[in-house]
């Protein structure tokens, strides 16, 4: 019997990250027999691309990697964007401006350059979860944008779990109709090109390989991955997903610290009967 699934598209945080850091052994093992069995597996993540390539080596992946959100996608072998979007720099002064009246914490990435209009607890806690360093705007991230000529990748919001639904409206509000805005977990809201989103990326990637959506899946745990679980031939949300992920989806596998990667894997990669 062929396999059915033969493209196999995860998020990393919440998904196939665990909780405490790092993929399980589970995951590497089943991620591996799947690719060797001639599957294809690929990264689709909010991050920047110099956050997340280390674990697609980590893995022995080839071929294509997607980062922010989908508007950067990537060689893994040659380290050349097949696809690359960005926001204008005079949107993006607009809207780092718009963020900076109402005091939130910004963050702002061009390619591996990261930039933050912030020192403090937040952008420590991001810095340690992600694996890279940011360079703290001088003055106000608006300026820097403007003086560096920064045309950005993402625009990012960092605050409390307890707000990121307000801020989210408020962004959502301002710059929906323009922007892909969205939310990649409880304390992150995000700001795209508009039609950069997960299932963009999922297409782009079933059509580089030659694989009908049908014979796609995707998995992911927060809102930014609904585009995906939508677009995959099965969608497929972990146990800790939000809740709205796990309505959408076709299938609910275990927790990200209980290999719900590899699980799905197993049972729809290489079918076995679990």
């Amino acid at each position: 019997m062929g396999m059915q699934y033969k493209l196999i598209v995860s998020d990393f945080d919440g998904t196939l990250r665990r909780t405490e850091g790092g993929i399980s052994e589970g995951n590497v093992r089943a991620i591996t027999e799947y690719v060797s069995s001639g599957g294809v597996f690929a990264l689709c993540t909010g991050r920047m691309m110099s956050s997340i390539l280390p674990y697609a080596k980590q893995l022995g992946l080839k071929g294509l990697i997607a980062a922010y959100q989908g508007a950067i996608i990537e060689d893994i072998e040659s380290g050349k964007y097949v696809r690359d979007e960005r926001i204008t720099n005079r949107a993006a002064i607009e809207i780092c401006r718009a963020l900076e009246e109402k005091n939130y914490h910004i963050h702002v990435y061009e390619g591996d350059a990261f930039y933050s209009s912030e020192n403090d607890e937040f952008l420590f806690l991001y810095e340690q979860i992600c694996g890279v360093k940011a360079q703290v705007a001088p003055r106000s991230i608006s300026v820097t944008v403007e003086e560096k000529a920064i045309c950005p990748h993402k625009i990012l919001v960092m605050c409390a779990p307890q707000e990121r639904d307000g801020v989210f409206t408020f962004v959502h509000e301002r710059f929906g109709k323009d922007f892909y805005v969205t939310t990649s977990s409880e304390f992150l809201v995000e700001i795209v090109v508009k039609g950069c989103n997960k299932g963009g990326a999922l297409e782009y990637l079933a059509h580089h390989y030659n694989i009908p959506l049908s014979q796609t899946v995707a998995i992911g745990d927060n809102l930014n991955d609904l585009p995906m679980i939508e677009k995959a031939g099965l969608g497929v949300a972990v146990e800790n997903a939000e809740t709205p992920l796990k309505e959408a989806a076709d299938f609910v596998t275990r927790s990200c610290d209980e290999d719900g990667v590899g699980y799905v894997i197993r049972k729809f990669g290489l079918g076995e009967g679990i």
